[in-house]
């Protein structure tokens, strides 16, 4: 009898002990992921960790092109991002209308948005046989749940667990209610014939405007630049829905020149643009160090406009999962005094002005020099300069020619009497000799 009671009592024992520690050990073989931290919305193309690389939001099929939409089109928009601490986070996409300067409308959500206006983004991939090991991100926008109702600007958030301020990125993008049709001409400006490119700028509307230096508004901007962008309100000529904007200093821009190159499709071998590549625990890129050519003659040389592709030796389509990151050196040789602070630019950086990008003179090599983490891809880029004054010297180290290719946008924004927000009435892109 005492045996047949003791060895039930024992094995009850074992089995409590069991039950105390395992979820103890779960907890150590399982360890938590830490959450993205709460952060300031920013209404720019921003990412707010530095672990969230290669951004990309551009209409499907056309990879880097400026991210419109037609409203109320079965088109789609492709955004796309990497995570580099390659865990699998549970991510959240919602959208904000704004008016045309990139402030917040007063447009309510149940004014510009179809559906509850938010959307789990649950299309992802680990990436595949890299260095950088990381989870590559896809959301195609509009989905069932987050539609846009109206026409203007958007800013388009992902975030963390469903806390809208737990931000991982926001960009920009534009919706398009065509209601008018453009006509652009490009030529050479009458203030500096060989460095400038001038344009005209014709519309007719299939809305009445009754007062349109008051509600009408044509921006341009220069290959997807906000740092080239201009607008105007006043037309030069306005008969009823037929108006111009023909003035002499109107969309007066400098032509500046083509985009440097560098080809890192290959992060084996040098290609284009790389002078040597060595790796151990990651690969370390060093181009081959750019001259100043500010004061030379114009070339006609192949450029994407400032855009990037991502490619890989893996892959000849956009590679999602194959494309290794590598640390990207830029140098820059120049004779002139710098009064200011030097910056590489292009779109892999949305053309913004960081400390990351900004470049520091090294006096061993005479070079000024920064460091990138970039994916395997092709990229244009250029040098520019941001003088104390605030004058922003795009041309610093290209000088500007009006031979240049050039990508330019045209939007045309309208606020209705009595309405609360921009409604984006008119798109057009027109393109210049040696674009492509």
């Amino acid at each position: 009898m005492i045996r047949r009671t003791v060895f039930p009592l024992f094995t009850a024992f074992l089995f409590l002990l069991w039950a105390v520690e395992s979820p103890a050990q779960a907890k150590k073989k399982h360890k938590s992921v830490e959450p993205s931290p709460r952060q300031e919305l920013i209404y720019d193309n921003h990412s707010y960790l530095p672990v969230i690389r290669t951004v990309q939001l551009y209409p499907s099929g056309a990879e880097g092109s400026f991210p419109s939409y037609i409203l109320g089109s079965g088109d789609n928009l492709h955004l796309s991002f990497d995570d580099l601490r390659a865990d699998v986070r549970n991510y959240y996409v919602s959208m904000v209308h704004c008016d045309r300067n990139w402030r917040p409308s007063r447009a309510g959500i149940l004014d510009y948005a179809e559906g509850i206006n938010e959307e789990r983004l649950d299309d992802y991939q680990q990436s595949q046989s890299t260095l950088h090991p990381y989870t590559h991100y896809i959301f195609r926008f509009p989905s069932p749940n987050l539609r846009p109702k109206i026409a203007g600007n958007y800013i388009l958030k992902v975030y963390e667990d469903a806390d809208k301020e737990r931000l991982i990125l926001t960009r920009r993008f534009y919706v398009v209610n065509p209601l008018t049709s453009l006509s652009v001409t490009v030529k050479p400006s009458t203030t500096d014939r060989f460095r400038k490119q001038k344009l005209d700028v014709r519309l007719t509307t299939a809305v009445t405007i009754p007062d349109p230096q008051r509600d009408l508004t044509v921006m341009v901007l220069q290959n997807q630049r906000e740092d080239q962008r201009m607008e105007l309100q006043t037309p030069s000529f306005s008969a009823g829905n037929e108006l111009r904007y023909t003035q002499v200093d109107a969309f007066d821009f400098n032509g500046n020149n083509e985009f440097r190159f560098f080809d890192i499709r290959n992060i084996r071998t040098a290609a284009e643009g790389v002078q040597h590549i060595e790796t151990d625990s990651t690969t370390h890129i060093k181009l081959q160090t750019d001259q100043d050519h500010y004061k030379n003659t114009y070339v006609a040389n192949f450029d994407r406009n400032g855009r990037f592709l991502l490619r890989s030796d893996a892959s000849d389509q956009p590679d999602a999962v194959h494309g290794d990151y590598a640390n990207v050196v830029f140098s820059l040789k120049t004779e002139q005094t710098i009064n200011g602070n030097i910056f590489v630019v292009g779109g892999f950086s949305n053309f913004q002005r960081k400390a990351e990008n900004r470049l520091s003179y090294d006096p061993q090599s005479g070079t000024w020099q920064t460091t990138l983490l970039l994916k395997q891809g092709v990229y244009d880029y250029e040098y520019i300069v941001d003088a104390p004054s605030g004058e922003l010297r795009v041309d610093a180290f290209s000088g500007s020619h009006y031979d240049t290719g050039n990508e330019y946008q045209i939007l045309i924004y309208n606020r209705r009497p009595g309405s609360l927000w921009d409604e984006l009435i008119g798109f057009q892109k027109i393109t210049t000799q040696n674009s492509n």
